[in-house]
C-alpha cells in the first residue's frame, strides 16, 4: 500500500473539520503557549501502546476514520454512553472499533490532563495521534493545524447511516466516498490502512492450518493438491517422535547460511529439506521470511527444530505477504511444541474462529490458545464457546481485542460454564459493556472450574456491569488476577468491588486503573485493605484520586495491608499527595515497587521523597518518577539522599522524561557510584 497515499487522506480528513471552524483561528502552533509539550507527551505515550501492540496504529486510523466520517472530526466517537442516552460509540458499526485504540487515547489524554489540564481538545489528540502512528510505521509525517473543538452531541444512529459498510458495492462505496469528497484512491487507500503493517490470511484457509495438529492425521505430501491461498503450516508425520538430532548453528558455515537466506529471499519455491541446520539456524533464517516477497513454499522439513526453533516464526509470519506453504514436517517438534497454538494478529475472522474451534473439539495436546487482535465477532466466539464444551485440556484462551461485544459475551459464558479445564480468560477490549459482562460473571459464579486468571479490561463496564463482578468476587474460592483496566466503573463501582473483596481471601492482584475512580472510591478501596492480607498489587494508575485519594491509601498503608506492588501514575497527587506518600513510606514495611510517574510532583515533590530515604526502608526496591517534570534541584536532592542512605533497598529508580540538566544527571551518578563503593550494591538509574 502506498504509504503517501494514504498521508494525503489522511491530511484530507485531519481538514475535514476545518472549514466548518474556521472561527477558530486554526493552527500548526495553537498550543505553543497553553501546553507546549503536548507533542511529546502524546509520541511518548503512543509510541510505548505502538511498541506492546503494534496493531495500535491500525487501530487508531480506523477510529479516525469513523469519526470524521460523522459530523467530521470532533472526537464524538470517544463519548461514552450514559444509562440515559447512547452514542455514536454504541452504533452497530462501532461496536467492532478496536478497545487498543481507545486505550492510547485515553492513556494520552491522561498524560497530557496532568501537563496541562483541560487544554488539549479530544479532537486534537486524534488527529495527532493518527498522524503519530503512520509516521512511526514508516510513513511520512504531514503538518497539522490544531485548533478542533469537541463535539457537543454524538448520536448512536449517524454512524450506521453515514459510514461505508463492507458489505457495500463497489459503485455503492465509490459513491458514499464521493459524498465526502473523496477519490477512488482514496477509498483504497482507506481501506487498506485498516490493517497497516498487516496481511491478510484467507480464512478458508485456516482450517488446512489447524488439521495437522489433529491427533492420527497426516498429510500426504504427494497427493499433488494445490496448494491454497494464505499461510498453511504442514505439521506433517513424525512431527511429534522425539529424536536425538541437534545442531549448533556455529558448526554450519556462515557461507552456507547466507546462501540459505538468500535462497527464501528470491527463489519462489524453497527445499531445505534434510539440512539440518536446527533451532539456532532457523532463527537465522526466520527473519527472511519477515519481508519476504518472493517465496510462496518454504520446505523446512528434516531439520532438527524442536518446540524452542518455533518461536523464531512468532511475530514473524503475520507480516509476511507472499509465503502459502510452510512444511515441517519430521521434526522434534514434540508435545511441548504443540501445546500452544499462537494466532494473535492474523486477521482472523468468524470463519477462521470456527475452524479452529473444530479442532480444538478433538485435539488432546493444546493448553494455550491465543486469538488476541484479530476480527473475531459474535459467531466466531459462539464457535469458540462450543469448543469450550467438548475440549478438556485447554488451560488458557486469549481472545483480547476482538468484537465480541454483548452477544459474542453471552454465548463464551455457555461455553465457560461446562467447561472444567480452564484456568486463565483473557478477554480485554471486547466491547462486552454490561449486558456481556452480566452474563460471563452468572457464568462464573455457577463455574465448577477453577478460573484464577481474569481481564476483562477495557470492555465498556461502567459501575452497573461493575455489580456482577462484586457479586463474582464474592464467591470465586479460586480467582487470583482480576483486571477491569479502562473501564469506567466509576467511584460507584470502586466501592463495590473494595465491598466484595472484604469477602474475598484469593485474590491477590487488582488492576483498576483508567476507571474514572476519584478521592470517594479509592478512600473505600483503602478502608478495605486495613483488614485484607491477600491483595498484593493493586493498579490504580489513570485515576484522578488526587491528594485526597492518596492521603486515604496512605493512611492505611502506613500500618496496614500487605501491598507489594502500588501503580499510581497521573493520579494527579500533586506535590502535596507527594508529602503523603513519603509520609508512608517511612512507615510501610511491605511496598516493595511503587509507580508515581506523570503526577506533576516537580522538585518540591522529588524533595519530599528524598527526605524520606533518609529513613532505613527495607522494603521499597524499585520508583518510578518518570514523568514528573522535575529539574536538576530535585535530581541533587535525590543524589544526597542515596549517598546519605546507602543502606536504602532501592535498586531500580527510573527518572526517564523530567528536565534534568547534565548537572542533574552527573549527580545522580556519582550518587550511584558511591552507594556502589560504600556497599558494593548496584542502583540502576534511568533519565
Amino acid at each position: 500500500m502506498d504509504t503517501h497515499l494514504v498521508v494525503v487522506v489522511l491530511a484530507l480528513l485531519a481538514a475535514a473539520a476545518a472549514a466548518a471552524a474556521a472561527e477558530a483561528k486554526m493552527s500548526a502552533d495553537y498550543y505553543s503557549k497553553t501546553c507546549p509539550r503536548a507533542d511529546r507527551i502524546i509520541a511518548d505515550v503512543l509510541a510505548q501502546k505502538q511498541i506492546s501492540n503494534p496493531t495500535t496504529a491500525a487501530g487508531v486510523l480506523r477510529l479516525f476514520f469513523h469519526d470524521c466520517f460523522v459530523g467530521g472530526c470532533d472526537a464524538s466517537v470517544l463519548v461514552a454512553s450514559t444509562a440515559a442516552a447512547r452514542s455514536e460509540r454504541d452504533a452497530d458499526v462501532n461496536l467492532s472499533l478496536p478497545g487498543d485504540a481507545f486505550d492510547a487515547l485515553a492513556r494520552a489524554k491522561a498524560a497530557l490532563e496532568v501537563e496541562c489540564p483541560g487544554v488539549v481538545s479530544c479532537a486534537d489528540l486524534l488527529a495527532v495521534a493518527a498522524r503519530d502512528l503512520v509516521t512511526m510505521t514508516g510513513g511520512p509525517y504531514y503538518p497539522l493545524r490544531l485548533g478542533r473543538k469537541d463535539g457537543l452531541s454524538s448520536s448512536p444512529s449517524a454512524p450506521d447511516a453515514e459510514i461505508p459498510h463492507a458489505n457495500l458495492t463497489v459503485p455503492r462505496l465509490v459513491a458514499v466516498f464521493a459524498a465526502k469528497g473523496f477519490t477512488v484512491q482514496d477509498l483504497v487507500a482507506l481501506s487498506g490502512a485498516h490493517t497497516l503493517g498487516f496481511s491478510h490470511c484467507k480464512e478458508t484457509v485456516i482450517w488446512r492450518v489447524v488439521q495437522n495438529l489433529l491427533p492420527g492425521k497426516t498429510k500426504d505430501q504427494s497427493s499433488g493438491e494445490s496448494t491454497p491461498s494464505g499461510i498453511m503450516w504442514s505439521f506433517a508425520a513424525g512431527s511429534n517422535l522425539s529424536t536425538s538430532t541437534s545442531f549448533n548453528a556455529e558448526k554450519e558455515s556462515r557461507k552456507n547460511l547466507n546462501k540459505f537466506y538468500k535462497e527464501i529471499r528470491t527463489l519462489k519455491n524453497v527445499n531445505m529439506a534434510g539440512r539440518q541446520f536446527g533451532d539456532e539456524g532457523l532463527f537465522f533464517l526466520a527473519e527472511s521470511l519477515a519481508y519476504n516477497k518472493s517465496a510462496e513454499e518454504v520446505d523446512f522439513s528434516g531439520n532438527g527444530i524442536t518446540a524452542v526453533g518455533i518461536e523464531a516464526f512468532d511475530g514473524i509470519l503475520q507480516i509476511n505477504t507472499a509465503l502459502k506453504s510452510l512444511n515441517l514436517s519430521g521434526n522434534a517438534i514434540g508435545d511441548e511444541g504443540a501445546k500452544k497454538l499462537l494466532l494473535n494478529s492474523t486477521n482472523i475472522g468468524d470463519e477462521g474462529a470456527k475452524a479452529i474451534s473444530d479442532m480444538l473439539k478433538k485435539n488432546k495436546t493444546i493448553r494455550t490458545l491465543q486469538l488476541s487482535n484479530n476480527t473475531i465477532e459474535y459467531s466466531g466466539f459462539a464457535s469458540i464457546a462450543e469448543a469450550l464444551l467438548e475440549n478438556n485440556v485447554l488451560r488458557s484462551l486469549f481472545v483480547n481485542g476482538n468484537y465480541g461485544g454483548p452477544l459474542g459475551a453471552s454465548s463464551l459464558a455457555k461455553g465457560i460454564l461446562g467447561n472444567k479445564t480452564l484456568r486463565e480468560l483473557h478477554l480485554h477490549g471486547n466491547g462486552f459493556g454490561n449486558e456481556g459482562v452480566r452474563a460471563l460473571m452468572s457464568a462464573l459464579s455457577a463455574h465448577k472450574g477453577k478460573i484464577t486468571v481474569l481481564d476483562i479490561g477495557n470492555n465498556n463496564i461502567t459501575s452497573e456491569g461493575s455489580l456482577h463482578v462484586a457479586e463474582f468476587i464474592k464467591r470465586t474460592k479460586s480467582l487470583l488476577w482480576l483486571s477491569l483496566y479502562m473501564n469506567d466503573i466509576s467511584d460507584e463501582g470502586a466501592e463495590k468491588v473494595a465491598d466484595a473483596l472484604k469477602q474475598n481471601k484469593t485474590i491477590s492482584t487488582v488492576d483498576l486503573g483508567g476507571n474514572n475512580i476519584h478521592s470517594k472510591g479509592v478512600s473505600a478501596i483503602a478502608e478495605t485493605l486495613k483488614d485484607n492480607s491477600v491483595v498484593t498489587t493493586l493498579e490504580l494508575s489513570y485515576n484522578p484520586i488526587g491528594p485526597e485519594g492518596v492521603k486515604a491509601l496512605c493512611d492505611v498503608l502506613k500500618f496496614n495491608g500487605k501491598i507489594q506492588t502500588l501503580k499510581l501514575g497521573w493520579c494527579q497527587i500533586g506535590v502535596s499527595g507527594a508529602e503523603f506518600v513519603a509520609d508512608c513510606l517511612k512507615y510501610n514495611t511491605t511496598l516493595s515497587t511503587l509507580d508515581l510517574r506523570a503526577n506533576g510532583l516537580g522538585d518540591d515533590g522529588a524533595i519530599c521523597l528524598a527526605r524520606s530515604f533518609k529513613i532505613i526502608n527495607e522494603s521499597l526496591t524499585s520508583l518510578d518518577l518518570g514523568f514528573n517534570e522535575i529539574r536538576d534541584d530535585g535530581a541533587f536532592a535525590l543524589a544526597q539522599a542515596l549517598k546519605a542512605n546507602e543502606d536504602l533497598a532501592v535498586t531500580s529508580l527510573n527518572l526517564a522524561n523530567n528536565f534534568f540538566t547534565k548537572f542533574g544527571q552527573v549527580a545522580l551518578s556519582e550518587a550511584r557510584d558511591h552507594v556502589y563503593e560504600m556497599s558494593e550494591k548496584e542502583i540502576d538509574i534511568f533519565f
